[in-house]
């Protein structure tokens, strides 16, 4: 955890310090609200429902291996679905689909994982709701949009919000910078997912874990227990490294060193020992793989209860069912 993170978790000196600037990121926060609120920034509704799964923490809580969930319950219903992103850290701005087969610099490195992992189509663009309508244009089957983050993005009109709580909870409770809250929390969402025991926070528990596999490029996979070795390196570049490594450790395997990187790393440059036998997380792997194809990724899975997915499809099917599509914003 970075020294900035760990002094969100409480209101010390440090906090104390930055609370002033967070009072001016509120009144930005609160301008963009009421500006689209009014109708004085445009407010983009499509026309299908759309279900936006963010969070109000900076730095991620998790929210990729919830979207993945969404898509596979969906799919289970039979129900097409797409996925839309800004596509964070990719070189260019423009909007495009995303391919099985594409670098992580053009697509973002969530889309990509999004995209293998789930088959779905996924689109990336500055903003949201230009990737929905291409999405649409190049899909017109799909009957759900699934917003990969975006709860702060006001630009397109949602039906469903999902908020993500990690062990964090909401820190201090302060704004950014003096707190890690990109909004003021409470605010009204219509469903919330906790993992690790956030304190303060009510909503739906759902479970982590890893995958019972690990993976390589070519396909190859190997039981977790089969991760064995002098020389097992870890690499994590997401918002919290160490609960990956702490999870390998849980799972008993032998780490003999780990490597935390920057949340969304690229991997240029980075080297690591050509005798190790490097673990990454799944999203790491669709940037690693390009120089050392041989690593194994491990996914992570998610555990969501019953209780949710019956509320979260009453939610949705009132949006289906209704004959004029989608409810006005």
């Amino acid at each position: 955890m970075s020294v900035l993170q760990h002094a969100w978790l409480r209101r010390g000196a440090a906090a104390r310090l930055l609370y002033p600037l967070s009072l001016l990121y509120r009144a930005l926060v609160a301008l963009d609200r009421g500006l689209h609120a009014l109708g004085l920034r445009p407010r983009e509704r499509l026309p299908v429902p759309v279900v936006v799964v963010g969070n109000v923490v900076a730095g991620g809580a998790g929210k990729t291996p919830v979207v993945l969930a969404l898509l596979d319950h969906l799919a289970g219903r039979g129900i097409a679905a797409g996925v839309v992103s800004r596509g964070y850290g990719r070189a260019g701005s423009e909007c495009i689909e995303v391919h099985p087969g594409d670098a992580a610099s053009r697509t973002g490195d969530e889309p990509l994982l999004l995209r293998r992992r789930s088959g779905a189509p996924v689109f990336v663009a500055r903003r949201r709701a230009d990737a929905g309508r291409a999405l649409l244009r190049a899909h017109p089957a799909t009957r759900v949009i699934v917003s990969d983050d975006g709860l702060q993005h006001h630009g397109l009109a949602r039906d469903i919000e999902i908020c993500v709580f990690d062990g964090r909870g909401a820190g201090n409770g302060w704004l950014l910078p003096a707190g890690p809250l990109r909004e003021p929390w409470p605010r009204p969402v219509d469903l919330v997912l906790v993992h690790g025991d956030p304190p303060g926070i009510a909503g739906h528990r759902m479970r982590r874990a890893l995958a019972p596999e690990a993976v390589r490029a070519d396909g190859s996979r190997l039981p977790l227990a089969g991760l064995r070795g002098p020389n097992l390196h870890a690499i994590a570049a997401i918002a919290n490294p160490e609960v990956f490594f702490a999870m390998l450790r849980a799972a008993g395997v032998p780490l003999a060193a780990t490597h935390a990187l920057p949340d969304h790393h690229d991997f240029e440059g980075a080297a690591f020992p050509a005798d190790a036998t490097l673990v990454c997380t799944e999203k790491d792997a669709v940037k690693l793989w390009r120089t050392r194809p041989d690593a194994w990724a491990v996914p992570l899975q998610v555990e969501i209860p019953a209780a949710f997915w019956q509320a979260f499809d009453r939610l949705l099917d009132a949006r289906l069912s209704s004959p004029h599509g989608s409810p006005p914003p």
